[in-house]
């Protein structure tokens, strides 16, 4: 899951099959985040949420779909291309579209979690997801990445909450396979101190890598009561707070890297916290400790909404860095999927209105009005828009939006 902001947008299509993030600066216009407690006045206008989940699901259907029931990585320059982290990506937003009413998503869905299978490393026992295949389904390779087979168990538990019978069982089943494969990959070592690398290539240890693999062993035992996934939701929670959370801000930084003790990168992103939040929730609820963890929940979407708000344009800035000044519809979008999840534990309005606001201020920036497409990138204000229109970005806008619409008023 890369975090990019690319001055070349050709080093962007092979960067971002993957869904970490690397940082190639291009500045932009639209402002960071304030260091005050933001203003969360709603929308001005009434949003049918629902419409708009189904209007960029058609963009999508119309010219990402494969008959082979993949989705192109881009509508340019890999538009032969099929990235493991944007196909499961489209699958969670499909399950979104299910849970909000509407059932024609879910053949889409399961014939998608079928296709994922070419993804899966077959000549090795320990399995794992490769982060890219062509359209037909062949020719698997690059690296296998912990964030993109973290998040993969995550959305399969999502369909496995919607569906019934084999398919149900099916869904975890292979998110379990996911949880085991982080397990027994080797990427989790002592250096640092602990934690997950990002990669088989092993460049360096995220928040967002291992936030999401505590996401995944926390609610596996939930569902299952495998205190092996307790053990490993636990250790992964240990050294995220000890090594990764930044007290002076209440957020989690991007990473740690490099020779000896490693070098700490204290940029915060708005996905890295989204996903922190939560982790927690979910590690509440595996714990028998909803009340505690849901308080440092709360913690973390408050610093949020003061750090990584945009008050001018009421949206989630990409990161910190002053110099990267554009959003993007997954990466920024994620925020909203963190305070409906607030939202959904302790019934707070003001986890909606910032939800709201934020497919707002993406709409404004990043929608075609008349395609319904998103772009990569784009200033807050609608300018600066790079040409790429990519998959993952159309599929993060469909869930949050359809999330969205379970509570639109």
């Amino acid at each position: 899951m890369k975090k990019i902001i690319f001055g070349l947008m050709a080093v962007a299509t092979v960067l971002a099959a993957s869904c970490g993030k690397e940082k190639t600066v291009t500045p932009g216009d639209g402002g960071g985040g304030g260091t005050t407690n933001p203003p969360v006045d709603p929308p001005v206008t009434t949003v049918n949420y629902l419409n708009l989940a189904k209007e960029t699901r058609s963009f999508i259907s119309s010219n990402l779909l494969t008959s082979n029931f993949s989705y192109r990585a881009n509508t340019t320059s890999q538009s032969n291309s099929c990235f493991e982290w944007y196909n499961v990506s489209q699958i969670y937003a499909d399950a979104a579209l299910v849970a909000a009413g509407d059932a024609s998503a879910l053949p889409y869905m399961n014939n998608t979690f079928k296709f994922m299978e070419g993804f899966w490393d077959k000549s090795d026992l320990r399995g794992g997801y490769f982060a890219s295949v062509r359209l037909d389904g062949t020719g698997a390779g690059g690296d296998k990445y912990v964030d993109d087979n973290g998040l993969t168990g995550m959305v399969y538990l999502e369909a496995y909450e919607i569906t019934t019978g084999a398919d149900k069982a099916a869904y975890l089943a292979k998110a379990k396979a996911c949880a085991d494969w982080l397990i027994n990959s080797g990427l989790w070592d002592g250096t640092y101190g602990g934690g997950f690398w990002w990669s088989t290539a092993k460049p360096d240890k995220p928040t967002q890598s291992n936030g999401v693999a505590m996401q995944l062993f926390a609610k596996l035992y939930t569902i299952t009561g495998e205190t092996v996934y307790l053990d490993w939701a636990t250790k992964t929670n240990n050294w995220l707070r000890n090594t990764m959370y930044d007290s002076a801000s209440g957020l989690y930084i991007w990473k740690i890297d490099g020779g000896g003790a490693g070098t700490k990168h204290f940029e915060k992103f708005t996905y890295d916290n989204a996903v922190m939040l939560e982790a927690y929730l979910l590690y509440g609820k595996a714990v028998n400790d909803a009340a505690g963890y849901l308080a440092k929940a709360q913690d973390i979407g408050n610093a949020m909404n003061t750090v990584l708000w945009n008050a001018q344009y009421k949206g989630y800035i990409f990161n910190t860095d002053p110099t990267q000044t554009r959003v993007n519809p997954a990466w920024c979008g994620w925020g909203t999927q963190g305070m409906i999840r607030l939202y959904e534990q302790d019934k707070d309005e003001k986890w909606l209105t910032f939800a709201r606001n934020n497919i707002n201020a993406l709409n404004t920036a990043t929608r075609n009005a008349d395609s319904h497409a998103y772009y990569f990138f784009a200033a807050f204000n609608g300018s600066n828009r790079s040409p790429e229109i990519e998959g993952v970005d159309q599929a993060w806008m469909q869930r949050v939006q359809a999330m969205m619409a379970k509570y639109d008023k």
